[in-house]
């Protein structure tokens, strides 16, 4: 019995656990596909903050409004802002990218598969990793992507961060970064809207990530319950034999 345990064991305990703690130097997102309310914030900041800029192609809008609980005429006035754009259409800006690589030195990249390619803890850890860098084309550079050619979009809403230095081993190196001056939001509301906003990234790149969560619930109970029929159907084939 205890060697079935032990399988039971090996079995639940990688669909269950689930990491909170930094990874690899990287902030915990701890992103939830079935948090509708995060969800919906999250597609707001999308279209107010990132759409400006990018898009994401792979994704239509009426299939947020199915997914997130908008009605098509909710997506049109709160989530479109590009003029002839409908609910049934794919999620694209107007920005050429001919203008993006002039105005930022490179495309702007589509951000569908964004958190899919990378992981949300990636996507929150940049969002949470600017800082005042005066060498830099727009005063900012970023601890995740040195040297990053885009502008610090939420500033206005987290303020500017700035590094702090040390001397390590006769050497200045960068060990942290020191807000010294809010935005329109504190800290811990700042951490909230990124979380959002990853959640919703996250959504996107698996729109069906709350569905296949939801079925494996039931998958690994149907194994349980499949498991105890066959120990007690081997117990009866070798009952005899016994």
């Amino acid at each position: 019995m205890k060697k079935y345990l032990m399988i039971l064991t090996l079995v639940l305990v990688p669909a269950f656990a689930v990491g909170a703690a930094p990874v690899n130097g990287k902030l915990s997102a701890d992103v939830d596909p079935h948090d509708k309310e995060s969800l919906q914030r999250g597609a707001q900041a999308f279209a107010n903050y990132c759409m400006a800029c990018h898009q994401a192609e792979l994704m239509r809008y009426n299939r947020v409004a199915r997914d997130l609980g908008f009605s098509d005429e909710d997506v049109e006035e709160f989530l479109i802002f590009t003029p002839g754009t409908l609910a049934v259409d794919v999620m694209r800006n107007a920005m050429r990218q001919e203008d993006s690589q002039d105005w930022f030195g490179a495309p702007a990249p589509d951000l569908t598969m964004t958190a899919r390619r990378h992981g949300p803890d990636w996507v929150y850890t940049f969002l949470n990793s600017f800082y005042k860098d005066e060498n830099q084309p727009f005063g900012v550079n970023n601890l995740v992507i040195s040297g990053v050619s885009m502008p610090h979009v939420l500033q206005e809403l987290q303020g500017l961060p700035e590094p702090v230095y040390e001397d390590v081993d006769g050497q200045e190196r960068l060990v942290g970064l020191e807000l010294n001056q809010a935005g329109m939001m504190s800290p811990a509301e700042y951490r909230r809207f990124t979380r959002d906003l990853t959640n919703f990234m996250d959504y996107i790149a698996e729109p069906v990530k709350a569905e296949r969560q939801r079925l494996g619930v039931y998958v690994i109970g149907f194994l349980l319950i499949l498991l105890v029929l066959t120990y007690l159907l081997k117990k009866e084939f070798w009952r005899d034999v016994h």
